[in-house]
């Protein structure tokens, strides 16, 4: 479980989509039911309709069962729907999710990700990448830091993670708008370390969590040292890890859980 100092409310901006707890295979959704049992509560953002405007098969129940989950793990848990395309969305994520003064943590797995290249890409796309992986997640840590409370800041218990990725060629507004993301985070491990904000972002490779076709697998799985791809639970570990008092030492870090994809 969760040490007393830091358990509390959480607001987790989830889904390979543009905000989102997403869908049951997805990091998302691991992060959350473990976080859920360890003893977290839980505000879960969630954008309805992103699978099918991606071409993705629908998967309408997905955000009420992994609810459901948390709530049998113990968890309190609201679903906050959520456009981050909305400047004025991150704000109001983050009332929501303090209305109890209990806010603590914030895991950011949200991401607007539609492949293009530098010849193909349309500046409607570029600025709707930025605006969703970029410019929301400084303003939800602008909003998470302004909401902290006095003994949040005297114990140094307050986290930040955001997952984040190396990948750009072919899906160069997705890439670089998590380039954006990266140099965020450490910003903020460092301006709001007088906070008590530990803040640190996970790039966590390939992880198969259901796009990939079996020539792809096989592809990524060659280039992986550790022998498999990684799941979302992989991913939940490290993240739970980091929101512990026992991961309060790593700050300003850009963590490559990854099993040694690309090395060498």
């Amino acid at each position: 479980g969760v040490h007393p100092s830091l358990a509390g409310r959480f607001l987790g901006v989830f889904g390979v989509d543009r905000t989102g707890v997403g869908r049951r295979s997805g990091l998302g959704a691991a992060i959350a039911t473990r976080l859920a049992s360890d003893g977290w509560d839980l505000a879960l953002a969630h954008l309805p309709g992103y699978e099918e405007r991606v071409g993705l098969p629908p998967s309408p129940d997905d955000v009420a069962a992994i609810a459901a989950e948390c709530r049998t793990r113990g968890a309190t848990v609201t679903l906050l729907p959520a456009d981050l395309a909305d400047p004025a969305v991150p704000q109001q994520l983050v009332e929501r999710a303090n209305e109890h003064g209990t806010l603590t943590a914030l895991v950011l797995s949200h991401s607007e990700g539609v492949g293009s290249s530098i010849l193909d890409t349309t500046v409607e796309s570029w600025d709707l990448h930025y605006a969703v992986n970029a410019r929301a997640a400084w303003l939800l840590i602008k909003a998470f830091a302004e909401t902290l409370s006095a003994q949040v800041k005297d114990s140094n218990s307050a986290r930040i993670v955001a997952l984040t990725s190396d990948h750009s060629a072919f899906n160069l507004p997705y890439g670089t708008s998590k380039g954006a993301l990266d140099r965020l985070v450490t910003a903020a491990s460092i301006e709001l370390a007088s906070l008590g904000v530990r803040a640190n972002a996970i790039n966590p490779g390939p992880v198969d969590t259901g796009w990939m076709d079996s020539q792809t697998r096989d592809h990524l799985t060659a280039m992986t040292p550790a022998g498999r791809l990684g799941n979302p639970e992989d991913t939940a570990n490290l993240v739970a890890f980091l929101l512990s008092e026992q991961g309060g030492w790593v700050t300003g870090q850009v963590l490559h859980s990854n099993g040694g994809f690309g090395v060498g």
